[in-house]
């Protein structure tokens, strides 16, 4: 319910003539409506399935996708699951980008002013997206543009495999080789919006201004009304609530976040993505994996962090944050604990030190922490990356 809740905010933010327009949206006690723009052309993918397109044609897709996505991030909304599958092509052929489902607004963000929510298509996801450190929304969308551009001037993906693990190690390389009839302008365009470090990625400001780019397609240059009349989010619960739907149960909120197959394999000791953008950070967190329902750990935490003096607070999603009393070297010790839902009988657990002495959180983590939760604890991952089963 809070993913449809959200793609109705989402798409009544975002009208703009390269995006599907969403009219209205009904809902009973058993069904919901949405009523959306008529799209005649079908999927981009399907074009390309019949071998790679002319570049002028490549560049008139590609400027109003670029157009189109840097109005959302101008509105706080990114698409996260980029692709031609989810390309439109009205009767005029013009591309028009649908399919919102796992879209965030600007507000998802934590309070590292990062998205966490590993999701999207395999072969045109961003390598910071599965490095479980967070990423730049912006940023993740344009790789997956870069990915559609070249597939739109190639007919094929840049990075193939069928090993998923394989995959993925290419993309974290971005290890893509441009076919021969690739002009040097489209050449490095590509290798400035596929660089496997967001930092130095290309920004949708500067592609705008990329001379490959700013071709004029069919003789005329390409101009985009932007206006909207409505740049408010809508309230989606008053949709459902008009319609006697009822809201989410507030219980609901304090459910742990699902773990995916990304999260999984992000895990693996052989698929650590994580310092190609960050430093090492093993000290500061530990893993546990449970067979016990979300509410026990929360629990046993929770009587640990009283035995311990440590104040709690929880949050949705199955976080919870356990401060001490009193500073330490570093300043006082903040623990911070996430529980994510693998399988409804299989929950895993990431204990980070967020503030204070890494050395004080190691000790408590060794003599206080472990001791403590030993009861629910079916496993730990250890410091290489394999679970380590409770003697």
């Amino acid at each position: 319910m809070e993913q449809i809740k959200r793609e109705i905010s989402v798409m009544r933010l975002v009208k703009h003539p390269n995006i599907v327009n969403l009219h209205e949206v009904m809902a009973t006690k058993t069904k919901i409506y949405f009523v959306m723009e008529y799209v005649r052309g079908g999927e981009l993918f399907n074009k390309i399935t019949k071998g790679r397109l002319k570049e002028s044609v490549a560049r008139k897709y590609f400027q109003q996708l670029i157009n189109a996505v840097e109005f959302c991030h101008s509105r706080g909304v990114y698409h996260r699951d980029l692709k031609p599958e989810n390309l439109l092509l009205d009767e005029k052929g013009d591309l028009k980008v649908s399919d919102f489902g796992l879209s965030a607004l600007a507000d998802s963000k934590r309070q590292d002013g990062l998205l966490h929510t590993t999701c999207g298509t395999p072969a045109y996801v961003a390598p910071e997206v599965i490095s479980r450190k967070g990423y730049e929304g912006a940023k993740a969308d344009i790789w997956s543009c870069g990915v559609i551009l070249f597939v739109l001037l190639a007919g094929y993906l840049p990075f193939q495999d069928s090993n998923l693990m394989e995959l993925y190690r290419k993309i974290s390389k971005s290890e893509f080789k441009c076919p021969h009839w690739f002009l040097p302008e489209a050449r490095k365009l590509l290798s400035k919006i596929l660089n496997p470090n967001p930092i130095k990625r290309l920004s949708i400001a500067k592609i705008l201004e990329h001379p490959w780019f700013v071709k004029i397609c069919d003789g005329k240059q390409m101009k985009v009304d932007t206006e909207t009349k409505d740049t408010t989010p809508v309230d989606a619960d008053a949709i459902f609530m008009s319609n006697g739907v009822c809201a989410e149960d507030k219980q609901d909120a304090l459910k742990p976040v699902n773990m995916n197959a990304f999260d999984i394999i992000s895990l693996s000791a052989g698929f650590d993505l994580s310092g190609l953008f960050l430093e090492p950070n093993h000290a500061k967190e530990a893993w546990f994996a449970s067979w016990k329902p979300a509410s026990v750990i929360i629990s046993k935490l929770e009587e640990f962090a009283k035995f311990q003096r440590l104040r709690v607070w929880k949050k949705n999603g199955g976080i919870m944050k356990m401060e001490g009393s009193k500073g330490g070297k570093n300043g006082v010790l903040v623990i911070d604990a996430e529980i994510f839902e693998v399988a409804p009988s299989w929950h895993l657990v990431e204990l980070k030190k967020s503030n204070g002495d890494t050395l004080e959180y190691q000790k408590l983590l060794r003599e206080d922490i472990r001791p403590a939760l030993k009861d629910i604890i079916w496993a730990w991952l250890g410091e290489e990356g394999h679970l380590q089963q409770q003697a």
